[in-house]
């Protein structure tokens, strides 16, 4: 695999939900680090990590390779989905660290807009040894109505 394959997969896997095909672009003990902080090692974990995709609906992920090595590269990603639970719209804004944008009781969920850089490193057998993410997240104001 090279991160251009790498990438092909993340969008598929990211757009059409698949939290096992997502675990499966990893080697055994492959970690993803979602933050600088936090990291997910192994399929179990990955695919635990990645169940909560099924909180998204109208997923739409566009990706630039940046840079390619012999064993791995670095990808900017760019993704829009509708939340589609209070569950993810919470773990968002705890992830975020600005806390919650104003919602009056019902309001529907934001639209999030994710614009990120991925790194990767694979093995000589095509899997990714380990992914980091940096992102930044913010509500998508084109998707509002108009006051």
């Amino acid at each position: 695999m090279n991160i251009h394959h790498f990438m092909a997969a993340y969008k598929r896997v990211w757009e059409g939900q698949d939290k096992a095909g997502f675990a499966a672009l990893f080697t055994t003990d492959g970690a993803y680090h979602n933050t600088p902080f936090q990291v997910q090692r192994g399929h179990a974990e990955l695919a635990a990590y990645w169940a909560r995709i099924e909180h998204q609906r109208d997923i739409s992920l566009r990706y630039t390779v940046l840079a390619e090595t012999l064993t791995g590269g670095l990808a900017h990603w760019h993704v829009r989905y509708q939340v589609a639970s209070e569950e993810l719209f919470q773990i968002w804004a705890q992830s975020t660290g600005t806390g919650l944008p104003a919602r009056a009781p019902g309001d529907s969920l934001p639209r999030l807009i994710l614009d990120g850089v991925l790194s990767a490193e694979f093995t000589g057998d095509g899997l990714c040894r380990e992914a980091r993410i940096w992102w930044h997240s913010t509500i998508d104001d084109s998707a509002r109505p108009a006051p």
